[in-house]
This record gives structure tokens, C-alpha cells and sequence, in this order.
């Protein structure tokens, strides 16, 4: 779990925690969560979902503003096509039962991400659905679907070429902003990893407060070195 801090942390009302602005997950574990307990791996993809909503569910009630939830990342394709087909389709009944609930909750929803083999039927529904969520103002949920590191730099490497090629920017006026911006993941500048010894199907709001609480409690120095009284 990757807990990301907004410049200014509101403190929590709720056992002294302090609420991050962002909250970035990365949901592992369901294949060896079903191994664990003798089930197919379709069945930890279930269990990933129902944890899902659970992340949605705390994340609205604690305040976080903005959560990002990496999902199918595109490595994934590597796996069985039988697998992959059950995860897509997953994530369409995932929307269609929870579109309604996520609407009258205010959350809005932005899907980052290659859409490059994808079918028409899930660009049209990843359309839909941040079509619909645009105007809300509360959680905003990121998921990171068919998304992977490198080809991020991929993809942002090829907006910047592109400008270039048409004239609308200089080479030499290429800036450290220039690729954040490009970026899928534009604004995550800063993040502190904490580690769950759980499979993702096993969170719970204790696990969330437990990881919310060891991220309170450390001490940032954002690559300085800890003041100290002469």
C-alpha cells in the first residue's frame, strides 16, 4: 500500500490519524489468496473486487480525496487468456452494479492507462463511466487499468514528441514539468510505502487503519535531514 501526502495533511478526528490527500494501492495477492484455500484464481479475483469496495467505502468515510487503485497493469497480459477474460468482465459488472452507488456517493472516476488492446465494447464503457462521474465532486477514483511503469514513459515520451514534431514546443524548453504533465500519474510528486503482510481479498478497515497509522507516525525530511535544537 502506497500512502501519498498532500502538502498539508488534514489531521483526523479518528484515533489521531492523519488523513492523507492521496491514497494509492496496489491490489496483489488474489491468485494467492485462492491458492491458499484450495480455490480457483478466479475465485481471489471475486474476493479483490468485494475488497474494492470496501478501500471505496473507508476512503469515502475518512475523508481521502483522491484514491488510485492499480488493477490490471499491462504485464498482465501475460497471463492465461481464459484469466484475462474473467478479470475484464469482472470489471464490467464491477461498474454496471456499482455505477449507480458511485454516482449518488459524489465519486468521480478517472481510468489511467494504455487502451491499446482493448475491445471496443470496454473503451466505450471506460468512456461511460468517466463520462458520467465528471461533475462530482468528492472521492475521485483513479484506476490505473492496462497501466504499467514503462509504458507510461512510453506513452509520455511520444506526447512530447509529438508537440515537438508539430511546432508547439522547443526541445531545449522540455522541462521536468514538461514530462509530469505528460504523464498518466500527473501531481503523485511525493509517496511513503507501507507493506501489509495481507493478501488484497483479506483487507479490512483494520488493515487500512493499521497502514494509515504507521504512515502518520513517521517523520518526513523530503530529502533533508531532521532539525535538531543547538
Amino acid at each position: 500500500m502506497s500512502v501519498e501526502t498532500a502538502a498539508a495533511a488534514t489531521p483526523s478526528t479518528k484515533q489521531g490519524l492523519k488523513i492523507p490527500g492521496h491514497l494509492a494501492v496496489i491490489m496483489d495477492g488474489n491468485g494467492r489468496w485462492a491458492k491458499a484455500r484450495g480455490k480457483v484464481r478466479t475465485e481471489g479475483h471475486v474476493e479483490g473486487v468485494k475488497a474494492l469496495r470496501r478501500l471505496v467505502d473507508l476512503s469515502i468515510r475518512y475523508g481521502i480525496k483522491h484514491l488510485t487503485v492499480f488493477s490490471f497493469s499491462s504485464e498482465n497480459w501475460r497471463r492465461p487468456r481464459d484469466e484475462v477474460n474473467f478479470i475484464f468482465g469482472l470489471l464490467h459488472r464491477f461498474v454496471a452494479s456499482d455505477l449507480a452507488t458511485l454516482i449518488q456517493n459524489n465519486v468521480r472516476i478517472r481510468i489511467i492507462g494504455s487502451q491499446q488492446g482493448l475491445d471496443e465494447p470496454l473503451r466505450r464503457l471506460i468512456a461511460d463511466v468517466q463520462d458520467k462521474t465528471a461533475a462530482n465532486t468528492g472521492l475521485e477514483l483513479i484506476v490505473a487499468f492496462n497501466y504499467g511503469g514503462k509504458d507510461e514513459l512510453t506513452e509520455a515520451t511520444r506526447r512530447i514528441a509529438a508537440e515537438v514534431a508539430a511546432g508547439r514546443l522547443n526541445v531545449e524548453d522540455i522541462s521536468e514539468e514538461t514530462v509530469e504533465r505528460a504523464l498518466y500519474t500527473v501531481g503523485m510528486a511525493y509517496s511513503e510505502l507501507v507493506f501489509i503482510d495481507e493478501t488484497w481479498p483479506d483487507f479490512s478497515e483494520q488493515v487500512f487503519l493499521r497502514a494509515l497509522d504507521e504512515s502518520s507516525s513517521r517523520s518526513r525530511r523530503f530529502g533533508g535531514i531532521e532539525s535538531r535544537s543547538p
